[in-house]
């Protein structure tokens, strides 16, 4: 596998998850969704954050 095919899956994954995590915030917080926990949102953004960072380390080291 081609290293910048990695780096554009990645990078696609985290916009998903983060655009995810913010609709699902939005809309529970116009009362649209109420029913989810708020743990599952919070559990998305760190995801989020951990896949940038993940993505992040892994341009810039060759190794990984």
């Amino acid at each position: 596998m081609n290293q910048s095919y990695i780096n554009r899956k990645l990078t696609q994954i985290l916009g998903i998850v983060l655009g995810m995590a913010i609709a699902l915030w939005i809309l529970r917080g116009l009362g649209i969704l109420t029913f989810i926990p708020g743990g599952v949102i919070w559990l998305l953004l760190l995801g989020a954050i951990a896949l940038g960072v993940f993505s992040y380390f892994q341009r810039r080291w060759w190794r990984f």
